[in-house]
């Protein structure tokens, strides 16, 4: 019998060598060249053209010049994502390109950027990128006193005199007589003009004591801030109006350090290997953070001279490239940080053209992999408030756990992998237009099944939830058996006869497919998932299953004992309940008792500025969590490998 497991066969390997299309097996063999000169590259449809040395790859090439090519593994050629056609110009076709396009597209010039290299002049269009793709960007989270660290204080002041010659900074603090104002170089330097041009009538702008700018007039009804949360994937910025508390402008967009890799270990392995990458990954994340803030203020209007602070809540990896630290630590053993919590800092240091003396709130970390994010996350959700049993858990490539029995909090992380983004997934992609997100099983149903799309478009591929839903439904109609095998076709006419022609195979890979663009399309020019997919998820899920699961045994807990699940993150909010619990993502209970929390990380970032004492209680979380190192655990493997099948 056929190992089902099995790699596919190369497509037609001899063939393609003997036209001359493919390379030997044993690497890229370009055209030769003596390493010296240039060679032109024009990028379709932006019309950009950029001069780079010969033997580049197209995607160093396009990375260097800020042109987006997509990408999860960073360029390695694993994720074999990064799709672009030559329409001028020659590339040999290296042999993943044949595993990863048909003769046809090989032909028409179709390439992997990572594994084209630049020896001659070329020109090459690259499929649009979703910049923004769907995300979550509200929350679960808690009403909050409206007590922020930004405060305004219109005065109308006595205008000195020969018998009154207080210094201005005083006059100014005298008529503010409940606030110690500690002024900044900058405001001194402004103090002295503007009270004299507007008549000594003035507002004065402070942050936690500290005087930060005095304004002409009363401005007191325009006071501003920004949250962001500084996603792997997604980064989602929220301008806030602290007056009332209210959202201004939502916006969200694929951080910009995406083609260095779409996981942080991948990011963390590039400043190792380049020392050139840590600036550009600052680069590249400041920029992303620039951007969204120049897109929440336009929508909502606002002056960037009013916005008098921001909070950021991202993983500890995120935050140190923000920032510009080495990560290196972060991500070898024993995975250690540079500090929990960081210093002051200006939002200048993040990038941001807002006001000058405006200060960034950097959320604490309760480990390498449990960053800021999670604490914001835990300080949205009451984590520390709540009596009842409840299990925290932010889905993504690294899945951070915290489990809470009313009295002690545990937390921890484990490697889930890039599958519930869509990577290393056949037919993966991200939560845009044109990716599956559900599916459902029903011989009532066309064609013995329906597809959920995101934008209601012809479908392209197979986001994380649609990943979870299909091999969901793939288990209940026993298409799956509980090892996260496909059954024999005699086996699927017996158990689901209105589906079975879509199980076959491409290759020895067993496939199901999910859509054909034409009735007689062949498998793999079709949407399908694979018997690797399935184990992608398979080891995914295991991770998560294994962390929660010794976490529940440290507390003596069984899985009916937990009363709250909270499916956080952009993934969570979209995923089905009924899935999680049918593969074994999460504890098996009743699907009421499982929320889709969203995106907790923002919500806490908004918490932090809105309230100086939330702000305090982020800071409390510290003490009143214990991080739990899975890899330390002796019996993780065998629990993992137990936690891998579908529950019966």
């Amino acid at each position: 019998m056929d190992d089902p497991y099995a790699a596919p066969p190369d497509l037609e390997m001899d063939t393609l060598r003997r036209e001359g299309l493919i390379q030997p097996p044993d690497g890229p063999q370009p055209v030769p060249h003596d390493g010296t000169g240039r060679v032109q590259l024009s990028f379709s449809p932006s019309g950009r053209e950029v001069r780079v040395p010969t033997g580049v790859s197209v995607f160093d090439a396009a990375s260097w010049n800020g042109i987006a090519i997509d990408s999860t593994c960073g360029g390695h050629g694993t994720c074999k994502k990064c799709r672009v056609q030559v329409l001028d110009g020659s590339v040999p076709v290296h042999r993943l390109d044949a595993r990863s396009f048909t003769p046809e597209q090989l032909a028409d010039g179709w390439r992997l950027a990572c594994l084209a290299q630049a020896t001659r002049d070329l020109t090459v269009e690259v499929p649009p990128l979703t910049t923004r793709p769907k995300a979550a960007t509200l929350g679960v989270g808690r009403q909050v006193i409206l007590r922020p660290a930004v405060q305004k204080r219109y005065v109308e002041l006595q205008p000195p005199t020969l018998s009154d010659q207080r210094t201005d900074l005083q006059r100014l603090a005298d008529a503010i007589e409940d606030l110690e104002l500690i002024p900044d170089l900058h405001v001194l330097r402004r103090l002295p003009s503007v009270l004299r041009e507007a008549d000594f009538r003035v507002t004065a702008v402070v942050v936690d004591e500290r005087l930060v700018d005095v304004e002409p007039g009363d401005t007191t009804g325009r006071r501003f801030a920004v949250a962001f949360d500084l996603g792997t994937t997604t980064v989602v910025a929220t301008l806030l109006d602290l007056g009332t508390g209210t959202p201004g402008a939502v916006a969200s967009m694929l951080n910009k350090q995406q083609p260095f890799g779409g996981d942080v270990i991948t990011r963390i392995s590039a400043t190792m290997m380049d020392p050139e990458a840590l600036p550009r990954l600052r680069d590249l994340a400041q920029r992303t953070l620039a951007e969204l803030t120049r897109d929440v203020l336009a929508e909502a209007e606002v002056d960037p001279m009013e916005v008098y602070e921001v909070a950021l809540a991202g993983n500890a990896t995120m935050t140190a490239l923000v920032l510009g630290i080495d990560p290196e630590p972060l991500g070898v053993a024993p995975f250690v940080m540079t500090t929990t919590t960081m210093p002051p800092v200006l939002a200048s240091e993040l990038g941001l053209d807002v006001h000058p003396q405006a200060r960034a709130v950097l959320f604490p970390a309760l480990g390498a992999y449990v960053g800021g994010d999670i604490v914001a996350g835990m300080l949205a959700t009451g984590m520390d408030r709540d009596k009842r049993t409840r299990l925290f858990i932010d889905v993504g490539t690294n899945c951070e756990i915290v489990l809470s029995d009313g009295d002690t909090i545990l937390s921890t992380a484990a490697p889930a992998g890039p599958a519930f983004e869509g990577g290393a997934i056949r037919c993966g992609m991200r939560a845009a237009d044109g990716a599956v997100e559900g599916m459902r099983i029903d011989a009532s149903l066309d064609g013995g099944m329906s597809l959920a799309v995101i934008g209601d478009v012809e479908p392209q591929g197979l986001c994380g939830s649609g990943l979870v839903d299909a091999v969901s439904e793939l288990v209940r109609a026993g298409l799956l058996d509980s090892s996260g095998r496909f059954v024999t076709d005699e086996q699927a006419k017996e158990v689901a006869p209105h589906v079975s022609d879509r199980l076959t195979a491409i290759g020895k890979e067993r496939v199901f497919v999910l859509h054909r663009p034409e009735p007689a399309s062949p498998p793999e020019e079709s949407v399908y998932l694979s018997q690797r997919d399935v184990r992608e998820l398979q080891f995914a899920k295991g991770a998560i299953a294994t962390g929660w699961t010794l976490l529940l045994e440290q507390l003596g807990l069984e899985h009916g004992d937990v009363q709250q699940v909270l499916l956080a993150g952009s993934f969570g909010s979209y995923l089905s309940p009924a899935a999680a619990v049918r593969i074994g993502l999460v504890p098996k209970i009743p699907v009421l008792r499982i929320v889709s929390a969203g995106n907790v990380a923002g919500e806490g970032a908004k918490m932090s500025l809105l309230s100086v004492r939330e702000r305090a209680g982020a800071e409390a979380l510290l003490k009143e969590v214990t991080y739990v190192e899975l890899s330390d655990r002796p019996d993780f493997n065998d629990r993992f490998v137990d936690l891998l099948a579908f529950p019966g």
